[in-house]
């Protein structure tokens, strides 16, 4: 015969108090889908200087490779709990979990050509802030391909255009800027598609609440450094 320990009993019931929280908002059943939702352990700012730090690490050639063996496997197999959510580039130069030195389980990646916030997007990031992210960090990148389309403003096959539509409002906004017309457009781009993150009625309750934090950044394809966009 089965039975359930007290002590299994009392996680169980906790487990599921956490559960109901995420299921309300996003309307899952929680019997066919269960979400573990992570417990809050890091400040915004102090999850942004964790992030930041495994990308000093990947730089200077120090990387730990945490939370990368089969004891991790196991460990979140059943529950994740990211610390850090990222919007990067699908670019395969720009993988977010070697270029941070994180490992399973620890970031949240939404990975789209010219890290653009569609609606498809925001709910990504959305489902990430509610399961207890901290810290949302917008990558742009160096020599980004779906910027330099946006800049020649030529025709382009298939669904690509939808991409770029998303981009050119970046390219207007820096038309005649001092410097370099692609890193401006590419910041910018960032910027844009961090306000229409925040624009998100979900955001707005969790940044509002001190709960969550959505920043910018600009990742160097020759040094592997992240600098955070102002």
């Amino acid at each position: 015969m089965s039975f359930i320990s007290r002590r299994n009993l009392l996680k169980l019931t906790a487990t599921t108090a956490g559960i109901g929280l995420i299921t309300n908002q996003l309307g899952i059943n929680a019997l066919a889908a269960p979400v573990k939702i992570a417990t809050k352990s890091l400040t915004p700012d102090a999850a942004l200087a964790k992030l930041l730090a495994g990308n000093q690490r990947f730089a200077n050639q120090t990387t730990k490779k945490p939370h990368q063996g089969a004891f991790r496997l196991q460990e979140v197999a059943q529950g994740q709990h990211p610390f850090a959510a990222i919007l990067g580039c699908a670019d395969s130069r720009v993988p977010v979990e070697i270029l941070f030195d994180r490992g399973l389980g620890d970031l949240f990646t939404v990975r789209v050509a010219g890290n653009v916030a569609t609606p498809e997007e925001i709910g990504s990031l959305e489902y990430a802030a509610l399961l207890g992210t901290q810290v949302i960090l917008v990558l742009g990148h160096e020599r980004c391909g779906a910027v330099t389309a946006a800049l020649a403003n030529k025709p382009v096959p298939g669904q690509i255009g939808s991409i770029l539509e998303q981009i050119q409002p970046a390219i207007v906004a820096t038309k005649g800027q001092a410097g370099d017309p692609l890193k401006n457009a590419i910041i910018a781009n960032v910027k844009n598609q961090i306000a229409t993150i925040e624009s998100s009625p979900v955001m707005k309750d969790l940044i509002q609440k001190g709960n969550l934090k959505i920043v910018g950044g600009y990742y160097d394809l020759d040094t592997g450094l992240v600098n955070q966009i102002g």
